[in-house]
């Protein structure tokens, strides 16, 4: 339980659907303004969410904290990009949950059917 507490930030930083649509950006950045590859200019994120630089700043700053996200200030701009070895340790924490392995994932077809038979 104790390694799921070290966790808090990252499970209530993910909570904001807002915040899942940022991750995705940076997962797959889409040709933009500033944006290359491997990073994600604040302005490019202003025009994905459609809110103003305080309201990103703010759920940035949310994802920097947790730890999941690393910003990078050059000049006068911010890039931001994942930080992956964060999430492969939150999935880490996850998959212990289930006795270390991760669970396949059931079909919605066949998960019904195993209820239906129970």
């Amino acid at each position: 339980m104790a390694g799921m507490l070290a966790h808090d930030a990252q499970f209530r930083a993910l909570a904001d659907p807002l915040r899942l649509r940022i991750l995705a950006f940076l997962h797959k950045p889409e040709a933009a303004c500033c944006t290359d590859a491997e990073r994600v200019c604040a302005c490019d994120l202003e025009s994905l969410v459609g809110l103003s630089q305080p309201a990103v700043s703010h759920h940035m700053k949310i994802l920097v904290q947790a730890g999941l996200v690393v910003a990078e200030k050059s000049g006068r701009w911010v890039f931001y990009r994942l930080n992956r070895p964060a999430f492969a340790g939150l999935a880490q924490a996850l998959a212990s949950l289930g006795g270390g392995d991760p669970a396949p994932a059931l079909a919605p077809d066949s998960a019904s059917r195993s209820r239906k038979a129970a």
